[in-house]
């Protein structure tokens, strides 16, 4: 589903707020999400790192987590993801846009397997000079997912 300019916008700018939320002293890298839900509402996440680096959590996936506690998981309709290279103070700047990573494109192809809906993924620099329009499909061809296994969209397995 594509949404509207400025509904975008809305979406970039939570995952950029959410960013400034991001616990990552080891990278040093902060990534903000923000899922939107067919309802409008926005639920935000942010990279969570841990010393036993295999725990972190990615922003995308506790955004998407969130979610689903709140028993919204087939209600996603859309996600933005916004991330850079921290500063010594903490702040957050650059043009690059980030993607997201591989573990992260599994979880959004669940979570469109599951809603029964396209997804699109928003991805933008930290400093919102670019923003990419992407489908689950595109970032994760072939993927592997629910309807592999038997689930069905909107049915509690």
């Amino acid at each position: 589903m594509s949404l509207e300019q400025s509904q975008v916008e809305e979406l970039v700018a939570a995952a950029r707020a959410a960013l400034k939320h991001a616990y990552a002293p080891y990278s040093r890298f902060a990534v903000g999400a923000a899922v939107r839900l067919t309802d409008g509402t926005i639920v935000t996440g942010s990279n969570f790192e841990n010393a036993s680096y295999g725990l972190s959590l990615c922003a995308e996936t506790v955004a998407l987590a969130t979610a689903n506690a709140q028993g919204r998981f087939t209600d996603v309709e859309a996600i933005a993801v916004v991330g850079g290279a921290m500063a010594p103070d903490g702040s957050v700047a650059g043009d690059t846009t980030v993607t997201p990573c591989g573990r992260c494109r599994q979880v959004m192809n669940e979570a469109e397997q599951m809603a029964g809906r396209e997804l699109t993924v928003y991805c933008a620099a930290a400093d919102g000079s670019h923003v990419t329009r992407h489908s689950v499909a595109a970032l994760l061809p072939h993927a592997f997912g629910p309807a592999d296994l038997g689930f069905t969209p909107n049915r509690k397995n």
